[in-house]
């Protein structure tokens, strides 16, 4: 049609090692092709994993060697790397939960530099795991920002973000999904306006920082002195790892799930298990009563509370010990 204007789809670089991006990715190689064109993937190096440690490719240089797209593996971004990467003469690097640190001449090679989508609505949950921290923490929203990178950890200018909701019942794991989702439509909106030279960044408030650290097996404690609703927080935030569990008749008990089911039994204490119900275990903490809606014991599946307790019933009266629970932000 007279006055139409074809448009180039930028040729991208993809920077990621986790199957987080795929939607993403699966979208850039089909409906969103005429905004980018994936033309490598750069992705950390095959790993052992599971209890077989069997040297394994992740997601993302599965997704790409489907694609018959050009694979980079580095152990580190040497200057050598950086030249593979100035050959592929790419309008826009992306990254997304590489694991390297990238240097400012790297970050600078693609012509119109390097993005990342950071899994937070920063300022918030800079750091190594903003997703479990977000729910542990209780929030009921978070986000994706897509922001250029900078020296300082996830402090980069932010573009533009993409929220999404957290439900009561919400773990981590929903809302990871919910944020690999939320990946699309903020790049769908933003690399146009990237290539059109009108894509704007603000600056992050450094007022309004907080920082989540690199989450340890230590961290799956509870402490029934605090509210129920904080522990419900931690609980879905930390599934499925490192999962919160107590001892009971000397093996640990994982919980996979819970809310809030109203106030403690009278004369109940922190840590006593007041009963049961069709949905969960009812234990009464520092301030309500928690309900724990799912269960595992050692080498068994996660399974709803009315099943697991059938096979392993946890009567009234017993009580959990309480145990420090570490901060989650530094």
């Amino acid at each position: 049609m007279a006055g139409q204007t074809d448009v180039t789809p930028l040729k991208l670089v993809f920077l990621g090692s986790d199957p987080i991006a795929l939607p993403l990715l699966e979208w850039l190689a089909g409906e969103g092709s005429g905004v980018a064109t994936v033309v490598a993937v750069f992705t950390q190096p095959d790993r052992p994993v599971g209890r077989g440690q069997k040297i394994t490719a992740n997601g993302i240089k599965t997704w790409a060697l489907a694609r018959g797209l050009p694979v980079y593996q580095p152990e580190k971004l040497t200057e050598e790397v950086r030249a593979q990467l100035a050959a592929l003469a790419a309008d826009v690097g992306l990254v997304m939960a590489y694991g390297h640190i990238l240097r400012d001449e790297f970050i600078a090679t693609p012509r119109l530099g390097t993005l990342n989508l950071h899994t937070s609505l920063l300022p918030r949950y800079r750091g190594a795991s903003p997703i479990q921290t977000a729910v542990a923490c209780g929030e009921r929203e978070t986000g994706v920002s897509l922001m250029r990178i900078v020296k300082k950890l996830d402090a980069g200018p932010v573009a533009d973000v993409e929220r999404v909701g957290i439900a009561p019942l919400d773990t981590a794991l929903e809302i990871e999904a919910k944020l690999s989702a939320a990946c699309v439509p903020l790049v769908a909106r933003c690399l146009p306006r990237l290539r059109d030279g009108t894509l704007s960044f603000a600056t992050q408030d450094e007022g309004a920082v907080s920082h989540c650290r690199k989450l340890e097996k230590e961290d799956g404690v509870l402490d029934f002195t605090a509210t129920a609703a904080s522990l419900a927080a931690r609980i879905n935030g930390l599934f499925p790892w490192p999962a919160c569990s107590v001892e009971f008749n000397g093996q640990p008990v994982k919980f996979g799930l819970a809310d809030v089911a109203g106030e403690p039994a009278p004369g109940a204490v922190p840590g006593e298990v007041s009963g049961t119900e069709k949905d969960g275990l009812l234990i009464a903490t520092g301030q309500g009563t928690l309900r724990v809606r799912r269960l595992q014991r050692p080498g068994g599946k996660m399974l709803a509370a009315a099943d697991f307790l059938r096979g392993c019933p946890i009567p009234a009266g017993t009580v959990f010990a309480s145990r420090p629970m570490p901060a989650l932000l530094k």
